[in-house]
């Protein structure tokens, strides 16, 4: 539900949908890029970044730049080039809301194109979660969040605003995390919300379907709308358009309709090759589903099937 960042934005909702599509990107960040970073401005001192893979927020003000989410490393010239743009204050944070390479390829560039107040390259902050499994990837240093927590919620404040870190266990991997500017009214939910498929569920990393729904609650509870349920707090996906409390929770009704059906199914001791053949997510198909790219269909009804069946 966009219509009132339409009317308080110039149209600029409209324009990030028709980019999003244009930009073919799937859940897993690996779908075309384009040579062009496009910035948006979403509300107060937040800006969205488009085209370096995963969405990248940019927060900037008189105490510097903060920057969550890196984009790929292939794109991290072009994410430098886009975030002057914004501003010509020394980039001091960098935050990651998982490990992926299209939310994190872009960090030692980012980084070290920074600065600390101490003089060092700008921090990198994320779960301890994340530094683990970057670190076990073999990964050079430079590419580490040094800066990690390890608590449900970290909070500081930067630029004139409240900014909380809130680890959401298990949902995507085991190190997501919800970026919450309280002034701007903004939230990054990184791949824990998406507009533009179905969650992709790493169980092999710690994910989880109930984590997943714990993580789109917690961006309800957070999020509040302005009128008739439009605009208000918005929330920028880890890929596809920015969005409202009534976008999130249209997903979060997805996610809870196909996970009851799917254990429904399981509980009738039907086998994962007859449950896709039942095709439980059929209806929403037409606007999350693909048959093909890294993560399919047939790949988030197997990751469900395995996560409730282990439950079981």
């Amino acid at each position: 539900m966009i219509a009132a960042f339409w009317h308080r934005n110039g149209g600029r909702a409209a324009a990030i949908l028709m980019l999003a599509a244009s930009l073919q990107v799937n859940s897993a960040g690996q779908g075309a890029l384009r040579d062009e970073i496009k910035t948006f401005h979403v509300q107060g001192n937040v800006h969205m970044l488009v085209g370096a893979g995963a969405n990248i927020a940019v927060q900037v003000g008189p105490d510097g730049v903060l920057v969550v989410d890196t984009g790929t490393s292939a794109m991290r010239d072009d994410v430098l080039a886009a975030i002057r743009k914004l501003s010509n204050k020394t980039i001091r944070w960098v935050v990651n809301t998982s490990m992926d390479l299209d939310h994190t390829g872009g960090n030692a560039a980012v980084s070290q194109a920074g600065m600390t107040v101490n003089g060092n390259p700008a921090d990198i902050m994320a779960h301890e979660n994340v530094l683990a499994r970057i670190t076990e990837s073999g990964r050079p240093s430079t590419d580490w969040p040094l800066k990690t927590f390890f608590e449900e919620s970290r909070d500081f404040y930067f630029n004139g605003e409240a900014i909380f870190l809130h680890h959401i266990p298990s949902a995507h991997t085991d190190g997501d995390i919800l970026v919450h500017f309280r002034g701007s009214d903004v939230v990054v939910a990184g791949d824990i919300f998406l507009t533009t498929t179905y969650p992709v569920v790493d169980l092999e990393r710690g994910g989880g379907v109930e984590g997943f729904i714990a993580g789109l609650n917690k961006i309800l509870d957070i999020t509040v709308p302005k009128h008739l349920q439009e605009g208000g707090t918005y929330v920028i996906p880890g890929h596809g358009r920015v969005s409202d409390e009534a976008d999130v929770v249209e997903y979060r009704d997805m996610v809870v309709i196909l996970r009851d059906r799917i254990r429904d199914m399981i509980q009738r001791g039907m086998t994962l090759e007859q449950i896709k053949a039942a095709r439980p997510a059929l209806d929403y198909d037409a606007r999350y589903g693909s048959d093909k790219g890294p993560w399919t269909t047939a790949n988030f009804i197997e990751a469900v099937y395995r996560d409730l069946s282990r439950k079981k």
